[in-house]
């Protein structure tokens, strides 16, 4: 029988659902799966079945049989197979999202493999994957998983308009001890289409100004130019790097966490909304030189009520008013680091199953697979600024 696929959602897959509930869903998406994979099949090919066109760049070989592990239970896979073609054939379906079940299995499995309880590894193993795995699956995902990640994290870097940087803390188990381990994260936003993408990660032990250096050293030598602007906290190992990394890009520090940091220096509970409200006011100024008077005003009101907080509003605040060099346009959104702090809440969702990482190198296999899965999904996804704003 001839399969001919189109772009329409099949009715079976609504049908799995409305006849079984939730119990219908692991028919619902193997029907979804398997129909996408015969229409990417179409595209790879490039003609129908049986249809010849000079285009044509290979020929239908029938199906692999397969079952697929997920959350919702085992989804049956009829996976499409190519021959004679220029390229080979694998469907984008079964790779994309898959990374981070991967990476979850590997790091709950090496917890196993290093001593902790087998009846909680395999609990949670179930609830969050669906299925145990063996030594020998351990062995298999790690080092697929390990040889994408590199390739990922090794990739060239396109022309990149804006930095944004932050970091983030696991507890990984180095030399038998619990250490804070820190997690450098680097977001662009591309020239060419105002997408976003993840740059890059890097797990160590600090914070420190040497890690910071050698993530964007590393950046650098994989074709990262000097951005418009880099966007981050005041970190003080990250602003050393910078100096030498990239002293010529201007420097934002994150507005959002002036507004937090301010908070230490507030005397009264009830002097805190106004306060907050003092300095939004100075960000939201129409730029730098409306901003300067304003926080020239702002300092000299809270002199005398609040001293400690005057004096540091004199030299924090100016540090994020490097926003207003830049277009209109593109200031509320580059302004904070907000944008990597909402990603940082995504990814401690899986890790604070795993509680503590048994190494480095699980804890960079975990939140690089999460990593590269909402990359793919910023890059395929809308702009988030206008190009035409970024070049």
């Amino acid at each position: 029988m001839t399969e001919n696929p189109n772009t329409e959602l099949p009715d079976n897959a609504l049908n799995a659902i409305l006849s079984n509930g939730l119990e219908g869903l692991p028919e619902a998406i193997s029907t979804l799966i398997n129909h996408a994979m015969l229409i990417e099949r179409q595209r790879h090919l490039g003609a129908d079945a049986y249809q010849r066109t000079e285009q044509r760049d290979g020929r239908a070989n029938g199906f692999k049989e397969r079952t697929l592990a997920t959350r919702i239970g085992p989804v049956d896979l009829r996976i499409p197979q190519v021959r004679d073609s220029s390229e080979p054939f694998y469907p984008t379906a079964l790779e994309r999202g898959q990374r981070s079940e991967k990476a979850l299995a590997a790091t709950l499995a090496e917890m196993y493999l290093q001593g902790v309880s087998t009846r909680r590894v395999t609990k949670v193993m179930e609830t969050l994957c669906g299925f145990q795995v063996s030594s020998n699956q351990v062995s298999k995902a790690t080092k697929e998983l390990d040889e994408q990640i590199e390739a990922w994290r090794t990739r060239p870097i396109e022309p990149i308009a804006h930095l944004v940087l932050d970091a983030m803390y696991e507890d990984v188990r180095y030399d038998k001890l619990v250490r804070r381990c820190a997690v450098l994260i680097a977001v662009g936003v591309r020239v060419s289409d105002g997408k976003r993408t993840i740059l890059g990660v890097s797990v160590s032990l600090s914070e420190a100004e040497v890690h910071w250096r050698d993530f964007l050293r590393g950046l650098k030598e994989r074709g990262l130019e000097l951005p418009k602007s880099i966007t981050s906290d005041a970190h003080e190992g990250l602003r050393a790097a910078l100096g030498t990394i990239f002293p010529a890009s201007p420097w934002q520090r994150c507005q959002f966490h002036l507004q937090q940091n301010a908070q230490a220096y507030v005397p009264k509970v009830t002097m805190r909304e106004e306060v907050a409200a003092d300095i939004r006011d100075i960000f939201n100024a129409p730029g730098a030189e409306e901003a300067k008077l304003l926080l020239e005003k702002t300092i000299i009101k809270y002199q005398k009520s609040a001293p400690d907080l005057s004096t540091w509003m004199e030299s924090a605040l100016p540090e994020g008013f490097a926003i207003f060099e830049l277009p209109k346009a593109v200031r509320k959104r580059l302004r904070t680091s907000n944008m990597l702090e909402n990603l940082n809440k995504q990814i401690r969702r899986r890790p604070r199953v795993v509680s503590i990482f048994p190494n480095k190198e699980s804890c960079l296999r975990l939140i690089s697979s999460i990593l590269m899965e909402q990359s793919d999904d910023w890059e395929s996804g809308r702009a988030y600024l206008n190009p035409k704003h970024l070049s």
